[in-house]
């Protein structure tokens, strides 16, 4: 199997955490994102939305994170996507929810404008609107998670065991730190992500994502306040 990604992103990395934590032999083929390689006619042939990640095993070309993290648990049988039909739909609910509200308002409307040149808005006036709206969606989105999804007791999105939602939605939840970012008034999400970050292969799957953080360390950012 070929995973093509970049290491620094969203999407990438619950797909190569899952990987790493499950021993699951892939080769990762490095896309720069950020000298646009991924807009290059030889990937874009391997996949026309000229995005990562991409994984090929086979005859099979899969995108989508959430669609080949579900390939690679029922493919290895992990224990992080049950088979029982309930258990998978409540896997399948939080993942849909994450890739839909929250990554809208939290990634596209608040941390990436404020990252990527590319996602600035046209005007200062059209800027500053997007990031106040995605300040407000953010902040809901993150007591629903705080509050619904993890609750109190729960060690984990669905409760004390890990699942493939967990990979998913770490991923999205930790770009605030690109835009150094305090859950402080979410204190299950900030139980969550230390229970996720003690994962043996947290630290080496993330490496050059915590430089790229610490990189923006002092820089003023509309955050969640």
């Amino acid at each position: 199997m070929k995973l093509y990604m970049h290491p620094v992103s969203t999407v990438s990395r619950p797909i190569r955490l899952f990987c790493a934590e499950n021993n699951i032999a892939v080769e990762e083929v490095f896309i720069d994102l950020m000298t646009g390689a991924h807009h290059q006619e030889e990937f874009a042939r391997l996949n026309p939305s000229r995005q990562v990640p991409l994984l090929v095993d086979g005859d099979l070309s899969l995108t989508e994170s959430s669609a080949i993290l579900k390939y690679l648990a029922e493919k290895f049988q992990s224990p992080a996507y049950p088979a029982d039909i309930k258990k998978r739909a409540k896997i399948n609910e939080v993942m849909d929810w994450l890739n839909t509200g929250f990554y809208r308002d939290f990634g596209y409307n608040l941390v990436y404008p404020q990252i990527f040149p590319n996602h600035k808005r046209r005007s200062d006036e059209a800027h500053d609107a997007t990031l106040a709206w995605g300040q407000q969606g953010s902040k809901k989105w993150l007591q629903v998670l705080n509050d619904h999804y993890i609750g109190p007791n729960n060690a984990y999105l669905l409760g004390n065991d890990i699942t493939i939602a967990d990979y998913f939605g770490i991923g999205m939840v930790t770009i605030g730190e690109l835009i150094d970012c305090s859950f402080n008034e979410y204190p299950n999400i900030c139980r969550w992500i230390s229970n996720m970050k003690k994962l043996k292969h947290w630290d080496e799957v993330n490496e050059i994502f915590n430089g790229f953080a610490a990189g923006n360390k002092g820089k003023a950012f509309a955050k969640l306040a």
